[in-house]
């Protein structure tokens, strides 16, 4: 006897656990079709979302064996046409129906018999998509009561969606119609060539059990991508673990890591587990790898050579079943050169190795797209509406290098958002004048000869050295104090550097 469809209501029960962290949003979108048709008894299902700007309506996830995607007019075939309108629409039979457009069909080979499709709307009440079901199984047609199910279905679908970063693309794609419209992962927002090429090894990467080592600049968004890495894996619904060595003091990570047995030092008057067994059948994400004391690498090595390890104070092994994910900012080989990282370890860690570019090499565009995004969350968190972000201030965001990366740059946001009123202006940036006057001193320097395009530049020393200092500066926000000590020289010679490169010492 062929089991019943599942109750509307139940459609988005395994997927909303998924909304809010950072899962592959193709593998979700088509999941939740596949949910829909079985729902409406469908033979196929489609989800459409608009672009704006081309006034198309194009399909994201479908079952669409015959083509990677379609693309119609707003008001073009029965989709457009509810996208344009905003109603719902049921097909019992599309011969002679005007809004039917038969070019799909001719274009896969696929006859369509009935069909039903529904608008999505955000809380606003704009209409952002489609929902649209094909062809009912045992061949009678869709119904006025299917398209009342698949309208109840929406209205679930677009509360999920509108918490997803897809949803805040489409919004900034309104804003930068120069950028597609693109993603890959929820919450990790960015299409510059480097962001693509990494998203292609974490979909590799997350379906097997591979250890993983994350390099990149403090900022980048390491822990985003390790939870990408787990999200996406087969131990999805077993624990996510962090230990972040930089936090802990030295003497207490081992204990973080393996815990220890009742007795084991002065006030151990219990036996506490550590991080290893607390993500047993999970993942261990290993933060700043760089900081992990020698004494404690060896215990690593075992955990990833033999899934095993011993408390501190223990001499009974523990099996444990996890993955292990981890980042650093350190510079590992130079590390091992030195002999203060194992080599052996090492090479072992980094079984899959992924780099993050920092956003200075990302491009003014993903500035731009993770600035509006910023924008958009960081309102919503503070119950604010959502301010315009100024010609000005975008130009200063994309200008500036951003030492801190996208973490920088996301609290920058949120104050930004916070002081402005309405509109977010360059004076509401928190952000350092010192590249400016950079600029400004750049453009007075002697010119220096042209070089043939491969060659290297070649500056006289006195502009490296004023260069660094200036990199330096921006780096430390401006501190002086703390750029004097990073330089290892005195404060008065960096003032006195200062006023030579025509910035005045501001204290």
């Amino acid at each position: 006897m062929p089991s019943s469809p599942p109750d509307v209501s139940q459609v988005l029960l395994p997927l909303g656990g998924l909304v809010g962290r950072e899962v592959d949003l193709d593998a979700f979108l088509q999941t939740l079709v596949d949910r829909i048709a079985i729902t409406l008894q469908a033979d196929r299902g489609t989800l459409w979302l608009l672009d704006p700007v081309r006034r198309e309506l194009f399909s994201r996830a479908a079952h669409l064996p015959e083509v990677a995607q379609i693309r119609v007019k707003l008001g073009q075939g029965v989709a457009g046409y509810v996208a344009e309108a905003g109603e719902p629409v049921h097909v019992p039979d599309p011969r002679g129906e005007r809004r039917f457009f038969a070019d799909i069909d001719r274009m896969t080979g696929y006859r369509t018999i009935s069909l039903a499709a529904v608008p999505l709307r955000d809380a606003a009440g704009a209409v952002y998509g489609v929902l649209q079901v094909l062809n009912r199984l045992g061949g009678g047609p869709f119904t006025e009561d299917d398209t009342r199910k698949l309208t109840d279905i929406a209205a679930q679908v677009s509360t999920a969606l509108q918490s997803t970063s897809l949803y805040q693309e489409l919004q900034r794609a309104k804003d930068q119609p120069q950028a597609p419209v693109g993603y890959f992962f929820n919450r990790i927002i960015g299409e510059a060539p480097p962001l693509k090429a990494l998203y292609r090894l974490v979909q590799k990467a997350a379906p097997t059990d591979a250890t993983v080592l994350l390099r990149g600049e403090s900022g980048c968004g390491k822990e985003l991508f390790a939870r990408a890495i787990h999200v996406n894996g087969p131990r999805r619904d077993k624990p996510f673990v962090k230990v972040d060595c930089a936090a802990l003091p030295a003497a207490l990570i081992e204990n973080e890591l393996f815990g220890h047995e009742k007795g084991a030092f002065t006030g151990a008057d219990h036996r506490v587990p550590g991080k290893f067994e607390a993500a047993d059948g999970g993942t261990v994400f290993i933060d700043e790898l760089g900081e992990l004391p020698q004494a404690v690498q060896g215990k690593l090595l075992r955990v990833l050579q033999d899934r095993e390890f011993e408390r501190v104070g223990g001499t009974q092994a523990v099996k444990v079943d996890v993955r292990i994910v981890a980042a650093t900012h350190r510079d590992l080989p130079r590390m091992v050169a030195e002999g203060r990282f194992r080599e052996d370890l090492y090479y072992r860690i980094k079984v899959v190795e992924l780099l993050l570019p920092p956003l200075r090499e990302r491009g003014a565009e993903d500035i731009e797209r993770l600035a509006r995004h910023f924008v958009a969350t960081a309102a919503k968190r503070h119950r604010l509406p959502v301010p315009r972000l100024g010609a000005t201030a975008l130009a200063r965001l994309k200008r500036y290098r951003w030492p801190g990366n996208v973490r920088e740059l996301e609290n920058c946001i949120e104050s930004a958002v916070v002081l402005s009123e309405g509109e977010i202006l360059e004076e509401h940036l928190p952000l350092p004048s010192l590249d400016r006057a950079a600029s400004s001193a750049e453009s007075t320097a002697p010119e220096t000869p042209a070089a043939a395009p491969d060659a290297p530049l070649l500056l006289p020393l006195a502009e490296v050295e004023r260069r660094h200092i200036l990199r330096v500066l921006e780096a430390v926000k401006g501190n002086r104090t703390a750029a004097a000590r990073t330089l290892e020289i005195g404060r008065n010679t960096l003032a006195r550097k200062l006023k030579e490169y025509g910035l005045a010492d501001e204290g």
